[in-house]
């Protein structure tokens, strides 16, 4: 099993930046493919950015490409997400997600359901 834990929400003004963060637990975090979604109140969890396993390829959501940057560290067993340029459309709780992946090039289908495991979610919130 993954245990996921995120870091690095807060609150910041249109424009601004943060860096969120995701720790997981476990000797076999190589083996996962690495997402981030997101859930404003009263819409469903959406798809933000995915990660190989190997950290070679990546996707986006299209309203987050060109500001948010997803990466990983499997010595640190960590993946982060990169936010620039935030909007207040960008305000929701963020969540990590971890995928088996036999193939370390591919990333997975941009669905919750294609997730195995998930963290407790951090709130990220733009002021305009």
């Amino acid at each position: 099993q993954v245990q996921l834990v995120e870091s690095g929400g807060g609150l910041v003004q249109a424009g601004g930046s943060l860096r969120l963060s995701c720790a997981a637990s476990g000797r076999t975090f190589s083996r996962y493919a690495m997402g981030w979604f997101r859930q404003a109140p009263g819409k469903e969890r959406e798809f933000v950015a995915g990660i190989s396993r190997n950290g070679g390829t990546t996707s986006y959501v299209d309203s987050v490409k060109g500001r948010f940057t997803i990466s990983r560290d499997n010595a640190k067993n960590t993946v982060s997400l990169q936010m620039n340029s935030l909007k207040p459309e960008d305000t929701a709780v963020y969540y990590c997600a971890a995928a088996y992946m036999r193939d370390a090039t591919q990333i997975v289908t941009p669905t919750p359901n294609s997730y195995d495991y998930w963290g407790q979610g951090t709130q990220v919130t733009v002021s305009s």
